[in-house]
């Protein structure tokens, strides 16, 4: 199985809605599974058409920790306090008190304590499951809890769940978070390749470069699609003589066109909704040599 990470840095530049037609493309000729990475806000699903009574199932997941204080034990010493990096513990009438939602989990309070007063719990961050696409394949994702932290592992653990649910699967295809945090990092570990997708504005092409240093930290290669090119096209051009510099292929320019937005609203991927669209599409994925190995790999 090959995974390809699709991610962006900035957010709302068409990421998803760019990963859901690929997806419907690619499911025509190869066996593949989604992962909605983006556990903060997952909408992968949605945007292939997928509603709630389409999963299969939601499972709680822990995996994250919180500390708890048998205050009974506490001699007030206050190295707990002293200790703790996210200021997360209050002091309440000579006593320790956790914060609310301030807990990362990270144990230094209980490695302090002189007196074994405090011990880590494991606590229910997240639910994880699946969803069935109309369209053949598997759709994993998972929902941080409000409030909640350790995303950067439950996307992790939403990885692994598309790998165990298709096995057999020719290419998994990870729908990144925004930005370039653990989730991100979590996101792009262990990938085959990366498509990074960029706007011509100042903020997602600075955005861009961040999510390239990700990338190319884990010596990944990649390759950068320009959505609504035209809107500005001196900044474009900007962006592809800066791909040309670093050596990275432009995959696909698409062009501004409303009905990228009429699909979203009617939760149609752009490939479905529109199929004069689908050559554009065609063209990113004959630009992955990965891909056509795997085909090359496969075919009969």
């Amino acid at each position: 199985m090959k995974t390809i990470t699709i991610l962006s840095g900035k957010g709302g530049v068409g990421k998803s809605s760019i990963t859901a037609s690929l997806a419907v493309l690619l499911s025509k000729n190869k066996k593949i599974i989604c992962a909605d990475c983006d556990v903060d806000a997952s909408n992968l699903a949605l945007v292939l058409g997928s509603e709630e009574k389409d999963y299969a199932e939601w499972m709680p997941l822990s995996t994250n920790q919180k500390a708890v204080f048998d205050l009974n034990k506490c001699d007030s010493c206050k190295k707990c306090v002293d200790a703790c990096y996210f200021d997360a513990i209050d002091w309440i009438k000579n006593k320790p008190r956790l914060k609310d939602f301030s807990c990362e989990g990270c144990g230094v309070c209980e490695i302090v304590c002189p007196q074994d007063a405090i011990k880590l719990k494991d606590i229910e961050n997240a639910k994880i499951g699946y969803s069935k696409t109309e369209h053949g394949f598997l759709v994993v994702s998972a929902q941080l809890s409000i409030g909640g932290s350790g995303s950067g592992k439950v996307v992790a653990q939403v990885k692994k769940k598309a790998k165990d649910s298709a096995k057999d699967a020719d290419i998994l295809l990870v729908d990144s978070a925004a930005g370039i945090g653990c989730p991100v990092i979590a996101s792009v570990t262990g990938s085959d390749y990366a498509i990074i997708v960029t706007e011509p504005t100042p903020s997602s092409f600075s955005d861009m470069k961040r999510a390239l240093e990700v990338v190319n930290h884990f010596k990944i290669q990649s390759g950068i699609v320009i959505n609504k090119y035209d809107i500005n096209k001196e900044f474009t051009e900007k962006i592809e003589k800066f791909a040309e510099k670093e050596n990275i292929k432009i995959l696909e320019k698409i062009p501004y066109d409303k009905k990228f937005v009429d699909a979203l609203v009617n939760l149609k991927p752009i490939v479905v909704y529109d199929k004069s669209k689908i050559k554009i599409f065609q063209n990113i994925i004959s630009n992955i040599p990965l891909i056509k190995e795997v085909g090359e790999k496969n075919d009969v």
